[in-house]
C-alpha cells in the first residue's frame, strides 16, 4: 500500500565465509520465517504448499543469505562519496532513531540496523495470507521454534502467487502482501543483525521511525504462536515511540494528508471488520445458506469500497486524486481484513498498560514479558482487563 521509492546502488562486500553460513542454518532458517509485515484466535490448517518442506526452507536460507551478503555497516555508505545525497541523509537519520530507540524506549542496544542493503526489489518477502471464506480467523502455519503464525513469506513473489493459487484452490479466501522488513527477532545480531533495507529507508521519515521501532520491538518480547499478541505488541511501541520522539522536540517529516487517510483507513476496515464478524457470529448460530452468507459479505465489502469511493470524490480532501489505497481495495477479503485485525486489535490495551506502568518503557516491556509467560488465554484475558 505504500510506495516505496529505492536508491538503486550494488553495495560491494564480500560474502559471508562458509563457516559461517553452515553454523547458522538454523537461525537463518528461523529468520527467514519470522516476517512481520505482519499478523488470537487463530487455528492451524493442514499445511497445502507448492512446495515440500525442503524446498521451503531452502528458499528461506537462500534469501537470508543474499541479503545478509549485500548489507554493509551504515558508516560505510556515509564514508563513500558514491552515496547519493538522499540515502545519506537518510541513514543518518535511521542512526539517530536507532540511537533514540536504545537510549529512550529501552529497546536492545545491538547490530540491528547498523547496516544497510540495497535489494533492488521493492519487497524483502512476499506474504501469503489466508483465512476461510465465511470467518475472519486467519490460517496459520507452524514451524520449529516459531510456533504458528498467520502468513507465509517468499523471497520471490511468483512463489508467493502459486502458494495463494493453491489456499484459493482449497476454497480459502487468499492475498499476497510485499514485506518491506522482517525481524530475526534478535537470533543473527552476531552476524551483523536485521540491515536497514532500501524497501523502507526510502519511505517517509515518520513511517522509517514506525519500522525501526517495531521490529526491534520483537527482539524485547516474542511468544510462539500469538501473531496478534506479538504483532499488536511491537505497532505500540512503534505508536509510542513516534509520539515520545516528537515530545523530546525532534521533528519527522510526515504528510498530514498521508496521515489523515491512514486514519480513515483504519477507521473503515474497523467498521467493516466489525460488521463481518458479527454476520459470521449470526451465520454460526443459524441456518442461514452459505450462498445469503456470500451475499451479505458481498455487500458489506461493496459498502467499504463505496466509502472509499466517497472520499476519493471529495476533491478538496486528501483522498482527492489518491489511488494508493486501489490495490488493496480491489483485492480486499477476509484474509487481508483479517490481517489488519492483527496488527490493531490489541493495540488499546497495550496502550492502556503502558500508562499504568507510568509511561515508563522498562516497566512496560517487563509487564509485556509476565503477559507473555502466561497461557494464551489468561495472557489476553490479563492483558484486555487489567485494572
Amino acid at each position: 500500500m505504500t510506495r516505496v521509492t529505492a536508491w538503486h546502488r550494488r553495495p560491494s562486500g564480500g560474502l559471508l565465509r562458509r563457516s559461517q553460513a553452515a553454523a547458522t542454518l538454523a537461525a537463518l532458517v528461523l529468520a527467514a520465517l519470522a516476517q512481520t509485515g505482519c499478523r488470537a484466535s487463530e487455528e492451524s490448517a493442514p499445511v497445502l504448499s507448492t512446495m515440500s518442506p525442503l524446498a521451503y526452507y531452502s528458499q528461506s536460507i537462500a534469501g537470508h543469505l543474499d541479503l545478509m551478503q549485500r548489507a554493509r555497516p551504515v558508516a560505510d555508505w556515509l564514508a563513500d562519496p558514491a552515496t547519493p545525497p538522499a540515502l545519506r541523509e537518510r541513514l543518518q537519520l535511521a542512526q539517530r532513531l536507532r540511537d533514540f530507540a536504545v537510549q529512550s524506549l529501552a529497546l536492545p542496544d545491538n547490530a540491528s540496523y547498523r547496516r544497510y542493503a540495497d535489494l533492488q526489489r521493492p519487497a524483502v518477502v512476499w506474504n501469503v495470507v489466508a483465512a476461510p471464506e465465511l470467518s475472519l480467523t486467519l490460517k496459520t502455519w507452524c514451524y520449529p521454534l516459531m510456533g504458528c503464525v498467520g502468513y507465509r513469506g517468499y523471497f520471490k513473489r511468483d512463489d508467493a502467487e502459486a502458494e495463494a493459487a493453491v489456499q484459493r484452490a482449497a476454497g480459502l479466501d487468499a492475498t499476497v502482501y510485499g514485506v518491506p522488513a522482517y525481524s530475526t527477532l534478535g537470533w543473527t545480531n552476531w552476524l551483523g543483525g536485521d540491515p536497514l533495507l532500501n524497501t523502507f529507508v526510502a519511505g517517509s521519515e515518520a513511517g522509517l521511525a514506525r519500522l525501526v521501532f517495531h521490529e526491534l520491538a520483537h527482539q524485547v518480547v516474542y511468544v510462539p504462536g500469538d501473531t496478534v499478541f506479538n504483532e499488536s505488541y511491537a505497532t505500540a511501541v512503534e505508536r509510542l515511540g513516534l509520539v515520545q520522539w516528537r515530545a523530546s522536540g525532534q521533528a519527522l517529516a510526515e504528510d498530514a494528508a498521508a496521515v489523515q487517510r491512514l486514519a480513515d483507513f483504519r477507521a473503515i476496515t474497523r467498521r467493516t471488520r466489525a460488521a463481518l464478524s458479527a454476520l459470521y457470529g449470526a451465520a454460526a448460530g443459524q441456518a442461514w445458506s452459505d450462498e445469503k452468507n456470500r451475499q451479505q459479505k458481498a455487500e458489506l465489502l461493496a459498502a467499504m469500497r463505496a466509502e472509499f469511493a466517497a472520499l476519493k470524490a471529495n476533491v478538496s480532501g486528501p483522498w482527492a486524486g489518491f489511488t494508493g489505497y486501489d490495490n488493496w481495495l480491489s483485492r480486499a477479503n477476509n484474509a487481508s481484513l483479517a490481517l489488519q485485525a492483527a496488527y490493531d486489535s490489541l493495540v488499546p490495551d497495550f496502550e492502556r498498560l503502558f500508562e499504568r506502568e507510568g509511561r515508563d518503557f522498562r516497566r512496560f516491556h517487563a509487564a509485556v514479558q509476565r503477559l507473555a509467560d502466561l497461557p494464551t488465554e489468561q495472557r489476553r484475558a490479563t492483558l484486555q482487563g487489567g485494572p
